[in-house]
């Protein structure tokens, strides 16, 4: 199947049908925010084949403010310069055969991340406490997604 633009979650839930795994690939943008209106209606799909699809950001450079927000966001990969097409057909395949863990908070829906950056645990952060799902998932191209383990767990 051929790369197309994202033109909309409608044309998206068409196109699953068709295409059982799909790939989100993000290119560089001056403001990494004006991507989360698309973020946010990829995870926050109802349909499991496009919310678990990989959403994968390029970049020229690994600016840590970036790559948190693409974190935060719930990007798959954040991809920086320089890469080879060895590198990036590596990045790819990660995402496919093999089980991935996502997280469900109040405030999140995404691959787990947690302390990928190397600081420490914000005030804010949905993983001291509260409700959260915890979804394993493994895809294939020809199945797309399939759920592995959905845990819903209460931490006090």
């Amino acid at each position: 199947m051929p790369v197309e633009r994202y033109s909309g979650l409608a044309r998206a839930e068409k196109q699953v049908h068709a295409t059982p795994l799909m790939f989100f690939l993000c290119a560089e943008v001056a403001d990494v925010s004006t991507l989360k209106p698309t973020a946010d209606a990829i995870r926050f799909s109802p349909n499991p084949d496009l919310r678990f699809s990989p959403l994968l950001y390029f970049s020229h450079s690994a600016a840590i403010d970036t790559i948190k927000a693409c974190i935060k966001m719930g990007f798959d990969d954040i991809i920086a310069l320089p890469y080879s097409a060895g590198d990036l057909s590596e990045r790819i395949f990660r995402q496919v055969g093999r089980p991935h863990t996502y997280y469900e908070t109040a405030t999140y829906f995404g691959p787990d991340r947690r302390n990928r950056v190397g600081n420490p645990r914000s005030p804010e952060s949905d993983h001291g406490g509260g409700q959260f799902r915890r979804i394993e998932i493994i895809r294939s191209p020809e199945s797309g997604v399939n759920v592995l383990r959905d845990d819903f767990q209460v931490v006090v």
